[in-house]
C-alpha cells in the first residue's frame, strides 16, 4: 500500500511538470512584445454626393448671372448642368453648367475624387493629403517671401501673406508672360488689394484649401479669367472652376468677384460634407 502511494505521488509530481512545460511552450509560440501590425483607418468619406445635385439652384442662379431671365425649359437646362463621365461615381464624380448673356458667358464646374489607400500602412486621409500637395504643387502659387516682398509691408488682411507653392515664382508676372496673375484685378489700382487676390493658400477652408487665379494673356481675341479653388475634407479633394469671358475682349472680368464667389461656393461645399 505505501508502494502504491509513492508512485501516485510521483505520477502526480511528473504530471504538474508536464502541465508547467505545456504552458510555457505556449507563451513561447504565442510571442510575446512582437510588433502586431493594424491597418490605418478608413476615410470619413465612402460616398460622393451627386455633383449635379450638389449645389442649389438659387446658388447656381447667383454664379450664372442672366440664368434668371431665360425661359423656364432653358432655365432647367442650365441648372441641371451636364455630369462628367466617370466610371466609378463612388471614387469620382463632377458637374458643369454654362450660361451665356448679352454681356458675357459665365461657366463652372465642380470636381469630387475620394481617395482610397490601398496601402494598409497608409490611412485615406493621408493619402489624400499627398494628392492635395501635388495638386497645390501643379498650381504653382507663389512663395510666401515673394508674396510679402511684392506686397511692400505684408499687411495682416493681405491673404497673400499665407500663399505657399514654388519658391521664386512671382504672381505679379503680368498676363503677357503666363496668365496666372492675381495683380490684373479689372481695373484695380489699389496695390494693397490687387495683393491680396493673389493665388494663395486658404486658412479656413477644409483642411487643406488653395486659390488659383488664371488670366488669358492680353491681346487674345477672348479675354477669360478662371478661379479655382481646391480644397481637402478628410478623404475627399474638391475642385472648383469658375470662369468668366466678357463679351467684349477689350474688357477684363474682374478677379474680386469671382474670388469671393469661388470661395462662398467652397464653403456651402464644405459644409454640405460635413451633414
Amino acid at each position: 500500500m505505501a508502494y502504491a502511494s509513492g508512485a501516485v505521488l510521483i505520477a502526480a509530481l511528473a504530471a504538474g511538470c508536464s502541465s508547467g512545460t505545456g504552458t510555457g511552450d505556449s507563451a513561447t509560440d504565442s510571442k510575446p512584445g512582437a510588433p502586431t501590425t493594424s491597418a490605418a483607418p478608413p476615410g470619413k468619406y465612402r460616398t460622393l454626393p451627386e455633383a449635379c445635385r450638389s449645389i442649389a439652384p438659387a446658388t447656381l442662379k447667383d454664379l450664372l448671372p442672366g440664368t434668371s431671365e431665360l425661359p423656364e425649359a432653358q432655365q432647367e437646362k442650365v441648372l441641371d448642368g451636364s455630369p462628367a463621365v466617370t466610371y466609378d461615381t463612388d471614387r469620382r464624380a463632377g458637374c458643369r453648367w454654362k450660361t451665356e448673356a448679352p454681356d458675357g458667358t459665365r461657366s463652372l464646374s465642380v470636381d469630387f475624387e475620394r481617395v482610397v489607400s490601398y496601402d494598409p500602412a497608409v490611412s485615406d486621409d493621408d493619402r489624400a493629403g499627398e494628392v492635395y500637395e501635388k495638386k497645390k504643387a501643379a498650381a504653382d502659387l507663389p512663395s510666401a517671401s515673394t508674396s510679402s516682398d511684392s506686397a511692400g509691408n505684408g499687411t495682416p488682411d493681405s491673404p497673400s501673406g499665407t500663399a505657399g507653392g514654388k519658391p521664386g515664382k512671382d504672381a505679379h508676372t503680368s498676363a503677357d508672360t503666363d496668365g496666372k496673375t492675381g495683380g490684373n484685378t479689372g481695373g484695380s489700382t489699389d496695390g494693397g488689394t490687387a495683393d491680396s487676390l493673389q493665388p494663395r493658400v486658404l486658412d479656413s477652408l477644409g483642411d487643406n484649401a488653395f486659390l488659383d487665379d488664371l488670366l488669358t494673356p492680353a491681346g487674345s481675341t477672348a479675354q477669360h479669367r478662371t478661379v479655382s479653388v481646391v480644397f481637402r475634407t478628410s478623404n475627399v479633394i474638391v475642385t472648383i472652376q469658375y470662369t468668366s469671358q466678357p463679351a467684349l475682349s477689350t474688357e477684363v472680368p474682374d478677379s474680386k468677384e469671382l474670388q469671393e464667389k469661388a470661395q462662398a461656393l467652397g464653403r456651402k461645399l464644405v459644409d454640405r460634407f460635413s451633414e
